[in-house]
């Protein structure tokens, strides 16, 4: 579940509210928690010493939503309560077991860009690497 929600957190914002809005209308009565934005701190790690930090704050959208005993959640960078709502709704339809097969798909097929991006963006990375020899 927890790659799920990593790749519904970086999911392409406009493919995600458009796939949750399939999902409206099976999910039924929903309980809207919390939808809010804020900052939270960003914790790092010092490679050279192993201890964390805080790098700095980052705007993040969250909403949490309940049918029942059963919760959804979801969480995104930046302001984009639609966003993290569409995440919350994905994320309950999967524990209530609605349109699962509709759902793993489409996290699926995210993945599957977002890992062709992350290659892209190391492919540009390692272009701008210099080596150095020392003396």
């Amino acid at each position: 579940m927890n790659d799920t929600l990593d790749t519904l957190a970086r999911a392409d914002a406009d493919r995600l509210k458009a796939f949750a809005e399939t999902l409206i209308a099976d999910l039924g009565e929903i309980e809207v928690l919390r939808s809010r934005s804020g900052l939270v701190m960003l914790p790092m790690r010092d490679t050279a010493k192993g201890v964390a930090f805080h790098l700095g704050e980052v705007l993040m959208s969250e909403a949490h939503i309940r049918q029942g005993d059963i919760d959804g959640y979801g969480m995104r960078r930046g302001h984009d309560l639609e966003a993290s709502m569409a995440m919350a709704l994905v994320d309950l339809a999967m524990a209530t077991e609605i349109q699962t097969e509709n759902c793993i798909a489409f996290c699926t097929r995210e993945s599957e860009a977002l890992a062709a991006q992350d290659a892209d963006t190391l492919r540009r990375v390692e272009a701008t690497r210099v080596n150095m020899e020392t003396f």
